[in-house]
């Protein structure tokens, strides 16, 4: 359910005032959008999820009729980048990135004539591939650019080339014999220009090795498709602006214009940086387009940059051609690899910890301070640094670590981690952090660590089970399923939080709700006079009538998961009697 209001806040210092100061402060005036929503077990959403897997694993041949195809064919633009968002995560999650974005490549490029519109839409393809850079290529990002951009503001130098936009009295300190002229500007301008262009674009063209595998194994991908469709020679430019087209046009010229949505920078641009900012997004911009557009248009003003946006443009195919020189054996955004190097400690601090059975003590003495190392292979313990006795849990043997509620042990800042051993029985370790930052930082390094582990636990019990019951759920059985979802062990880097499979699942779900009377019409009213498939196949083209199998198999998902939804929501409002219901 969606909610929407507006709230007026006066603010000090980042401080709400009380209703009764009636100081002038200003005031600021916020829109607020609160979006509540039910997610299911996983074993609900797997029909669902087959479906959309099926279609990128599916003989190219059925692209056009896939439930993915139907899919794309409801999704309107406002909602695009959302649903992009959310199946990129979806197939990251089942290790199927590069299928997903091959499929989409695939459709994209099989329904363009005019190599010039290629991917300049905001379609689903385009999307798609746009979020998936942000999602796997953030550290890559930040290597490449966060030099040059803290330099330029810190340095806050002004440069203008635009005569109509330059402020003479504000360049005033460039010339030592009073106001400067357009020229003295122009040329001071484009010195400093290209000396924050220069560090970009090496640090660019020097960064094959370091971009991440996943980015560099679909950008293949998209130079393969590209090639094949458009092989005349006239056309050999083609492949490359496809791949520039998104690298630069859609990665690096965003973040140079708005780092602090990046991440490069903790504050917004002041106007002056913000403007130089700009210049050097242009830049990059016209690089990235291999000088197509250059000396056409009304920024003629930016001519003195041609020269060096030239030289670097000879040098682009070159970087493009080694960055899509890459092993295909593993498929772009394949299963996830280990992202703590086995031998390497990658965090280390004082834990309270707490037996999985602490034999009836009080909850304050059954914790115990305890000194903890993690690498990629074990979690170690021991009373203190110095102390040459030590224990220690295999990484490889972890299944779960989630957030404990605060009430579970009357302790806040509490985490579980939940093991298997080598016979199959799963036990618990409750650790206590000294602050919220530090239980986060814990719990981010546990998952990450554990990422590449096979059997994760789909659920878990966020409380502990005390006094003979579970604290969380109530439930009487220590073997009790538990009563919560747990968070998915995959990570993206620094970057991005664990992705969360049921949520973005749900959210096709509702998206597919929204188009389910456009499904219909389009796909299966149409056929109303001719329902026999001996008409359907008389009648319309193969592909419709493999479309409309295909929207009759997402509206019996549809179906199912509606029922579900009804069924637990009469659960909690204790209209049915309590119970698991049947997948």
């Amino acid at each position: 359910m969606a909610k929407s209001s507006s709230l007026n806040v006066r603010v000090v210092e980042g401080r709400a005032l009380p209703a009764k100061d009636v100081r002038n402060l200003g005031a600021l005036r916020l829109k607020v959008r609160l979006i509540e929503d039910r997610v299911l077990p996983s074993q609900y959403y797997q029909p669902l999820t087959e479906l959309l897997m099926e279609s990128v694993l599916g003989p190219a041949e059925e692209d056009a009729a896939s439930p993915l195809a139907v899919l794309e064919e409801l999704t309107s633009g406002d909602c695009r980048q959302d649903l992009a968002t959310k199946m990129v995560k979806l197939f990251l999650g089942r290790g199927l990135a590069g299928p997903f974005l091959d499929y989409l490549t695939r459709r994209e490029v099989a329904r363009t004539t005019d190599p010039n519109t290629l991917f300049r839409s905001n379609s689903l393809a385009s999307k798609s591939m746009e979020q998936f850079m942000k999602l796997v290529g953030m550290p890559y990002l930040h290597e490449v650019l966060k030099p040059v951009i803290s330099r330029v503001f810190e340095e806050k130098k002004y440069m203008e080339l635009d005569p109509c936009k330059m402020d003479l009295g504000r360049a005033r300190r460039i010339s030592f014999k009073g106001t400067a002229s357009e020229e003295q500007v122009r040329e001071t301008s484009l010195g400093l220009l290209t000396g924050y262009l220069g560090p970009i674009v090496d640090a660019i063209m020097g960064s094959v090795g370091r971009c991440p595998p996943a980015m560099r194994l679909a950008f293949k991908q998209l130079h393969q498709r590209v090639e094949e469709h458009f092989p005349q020679a006239e056309h050999e430019d083609v492949k490359y602006l496809a791949i520039s087209g998104f690298l630069f046009l859609r990665f690096f010229a965003p973040a140079i214009l708005t780092p602090k949505l990046f991440d490069l920078w903790d504050q917004h641009a002041d106007p002056q940086t913000s403007r130089s900012l700009l210049l050097l997004a242009k830049a990059v911009q016209s690089i990235g387009n291999l000088g197509q557009q250059l000396g056409q248009g009304k920024e003629l003003w930016m001519a003195p940059l041609h020269p060096f946006l030239l030289q670097s443009i000879s040098r682009v195919r070159d970087f493009l051609d080694r960055l899509v020189d890459v092993d295909g054996d593993e498929e772009a955004g394949g299963p996830v690899r280990a992202l703590v190097p086995p031998s390497v400690t990658v965090r280390e601090g004082y834990l309270l910890k707490r037996k999985e059975e602490p034999a009836g003590l009080a909850t304050r003495f059954a914790f115990k301070k305890r000194y903890f190392w993690l690498s990629g292979k074990t979690l170690s313990y021991s009373k203190n640094p110095e102390w040459q006795m030590c224990s220690s849990i295999p990484v490889s043997h972890i299944r779960a670590v989630e957030r404990v509620d605060e009430g579970a042990f009357q302790l806040p800042h509490v985490m579980q981690v939940v093991t298997q051993d080598g016979v199959g029985v799963l036990h618990t370790t409750y650790l206590q952090c000294k602050n919220v930052n530090d239980l986060n930082q814990w719990l981010s390094a546990l998952r990450k660590a554990s990422a590449p582990n096979p059997d994760k636990l789909a659920t878990c019990h966020p409380g502990a089970f005390r006094s003979s019951r579970w604290t969380c759920c109530l439930q009487a059985e220590r073997s009790a399923a538990g009563c919560s979802r747990t968070h998915s062990a995959i990570t993206l880097g620094d970057w991005s939080d664990p992705l969360d499979p049921d949520a973005e699942t749900q959210m096709v779900y509702r998206q597919l709700l929204l188009g389910r009377d456009q499904l219909r019409m389009k796909f299966l009213e149409d056929s109303n006079m001719n329902t026999t498939p001996e008409a359907d196949t008389g009648d319309c083209p193969d592909v419709l009538v493999q479309q409309r199998v295909a929207a009759a198999r997402l509206l019996e998902v549809l179906a199912d998961l509606d029922r579900a939804h009804e069924e637990f929501q009469q659960q909690e409002q204790g209209r049915a009697a309590p119970g698991t219901l049947e997948p």
